[in-house]
């Protein structure tokens, strides 16, 4: 095991093991942080729309919800060929073998845009998706991304998550693509 991985996975445990037991419990959030300077000139409306995206995502998540969950994807998503169908049956397996899910977000660049009347983001983060193996009980990260762009589009008056038929260059092929149709 390599002193990255288990560097990650004593920070992991180290936020499991903070307890508060006084305290109300407080709301499920996705842990979505944006790199200084990211989004200052950004419509501050916008902005706070795709974070209550993420975390109405992340609260599906939490509660294992799948059909809440495929809310935050697009009708026209497509991840390298895969459609929404082919997510909900990886997001089935995630539930069937992990407990505990969490996801974190770090958004360092924001791009806005509005072409043939429909409201685009181009989302750079880097972020990981954790949990806890069912069988063992050890904590685990499931998925996990760096520098990925998260293709959003406003469908129904709601963020989206269009995979990356967004703005993927055509001479990148599915091989040396980012894979990562989760989050």
């Amino acid at each position: 095991m390599t002193r990255r991985v288990v560097l990650k996975m004593i920070l992991i445990l180290a936020g499991t093991l903070v307890l508060t037991p006084c305290r109300p419990p407080t709301p499920v959030a996705a842990a979505v942080e944006f790199a200084p300077g990211v989004g200052t000139g950004a419509d501050q409306t916008v902005i706070k729309e795709l974070v209550a995206a993420f975390n109405d995502a992340e609260a599906a998540v939490k509660k294992e919800d799948l059909d809440a969950l495929m809310k935050f994807y697009a009708t026209t998503y497509n991840y390298h060929g895969l459609q929404r169908s082919d997510v909900r049956r990886v997001w089935e397996e995630v539930f069937l073998h992990y407990r505990d899910i969490s996801s974190s977000h770090v958004f360092t660049e924001l791009k806005l845009v509005q072409a043939d009347g429909v409201r685009k983001a181009y989302v750079t983060c880097t972020g990981g998706l954790h949990g806890t193996e069912k069988q063992t009980g050890k904590p685990i990260t499931i998925d996990s991304w760096a520098r990925e762009v998260h293709y959003l589009v406003k469908e129904e008056g709601a963020w989206r998550f269009l995979g990356n038929t967004g703005g993927v260059s055509p001479s990148a092929s599915p091989a040396s693509a980012p894979h990562h149709p989760l989050f």
